[in-house]
């Protein structure tokens, strides 16, 4: 079976997987992985090797590469006087954002019957909102910040006091997101975030507040990866996640207590088992004296957080990838019906 990297994508996080994926090639080199980008138009196509370089997307050259069709059991190539197929795949789902992350490409990977390293259905819609993710954690005992969702229809925000945090409802890598300390400032930035989405979510904003970040998985058990405490400003901004996830060295062990290590890793079992299965995840943690609360769930992390783990290409080949389940049709049912035959 061999691993086909799937990324680009139809959402604002589309040169975030690109860069992902690039930086995925360099830490899977040896694996010879198959490459496969989808564009704004919702074409895929097989990229080569030293085309996964930055200009060869941005430049549109990736057009002259062979298109893909997806179809039952893999993607197929057709050209002039030669058809091929590339079947037996373990994909691995590398588009951020819609697309990737709302469980649209595993959906159509999975009625293919094309086996998917991917947050499944349930996953991606509790990941992707950020409100339901607040209701998933508060539903497993798992602590969250107090928060308010908001519409552009009513902007009105009822019980968060100043500061806070605006985030968009359903995007992630830190994009639209604003820090009001003041009332002058919110119109401006529920307008930045509202460029995005249709709903927000305000939270407390906690100034110097320690962040901590935990990747895993499961192969025959939970692979739980180093807990990394990532430099930041005043709020972990798009440039300190995003400049710096192309980096294929190991991330530094945060200067932890046994106990927050413990903390920090039941919440993220909790978390993870049994909705998570099949992909591989990050979840964002705040301490806040001494206790454990989950800032969010990043369910495909940039390069998926390959330096977080010593072991990430081994791991990576041996994901546990649930069974969809097979169902063989009798027509006993409709037979038994007079007016259907």
């Amino acid at each position: 079976m061999k691993l086909a990297i799937l990324f680009g994508g139809t959402s604002y996080e589309h040169e975030i997987s690109i860069v992902s994926a690039i930086t995925l090639k360099k830490v899977l080199e040896g694996e010879t992985p198959l490459f496969i980008f989808l564009d704004f138009k919702h074409e895929f196509y097989l990229i080569p090797s030293n085309g996964m370089i930055a200009s060869h997307f941005s430049s549109g050259e990736y057009k002259k590469e062979k298109k893909l069709n997806l179809i039952h059991g893999g993607f197929e190539y057709k050209g002039l006087f030669l058809k091929k197929l590339f079947a037996d795949l373990r994909i691995v789902n590398l588009i951020h954002g819609a697309t990737g992350e709302d469980g649209t490409i595993f959906s159509m990977l999975e009625f293919n019957n094309i086996k998917t390293i991917s947050p499944r259905r349930e996953a991606s819609i509790l990941s992707y909102n950020k409100g339901l993710t607040k209701m998933y954690a508060n539903s497993i005992g798992v602590k969250v910040l107090d928060y308010e969702i908001i519409s552009r229809a009513d902007r009105k925000i009822k019980k968060i006091a100043y500061p806070l945090i605006v985030k968009p409802l359903n995007l992630g890598s830190s994009i639209g997101v604003s820090v009001v300390k003041e009332h002058k400032d919110l119109e401006y930035a529920l307008d930045v975030a509202f460029g995005y989405d249709n709903e927000a979510i305000i939270e407390p904003f906690i100034e110097g507040v320690r962040e901590l970040n935990l990747a895993g998985t499961f192969t025959n058990r939970l692979q739980i990866s180093t807990i990394e405490e990532p430099k930041k400003g005043a709020i972990l901004d798009f440039d300190a996640k995003y400049l710096d996830f192309g980096r294929e060295g190991s991330a530094k062990s945060a200067d932890i207590s046994k106990d927050l290590r413990k903390q920090m890793i039941e919440a993220f079992e909790k978390i993870y088992i049994p909705h998570f299965k099949g992909s591989l995840i990050r979840c964002d943690f705040f301490i806040i004296n001494d206790e454990v609360y989950l800032n969010e769930i990043n369910s495909i992390p940039g390069s998926l957080a390959n330096y977080l783990f010593d072991n990430f290409v081994e791991i990576l080949k041996n994901i546990y990838l649930p069974e969809m389940k097979k169902i063989s049709p009798s027509y006993k049912y409709i037979n038994k019906i007079q007016k259907a035959k």
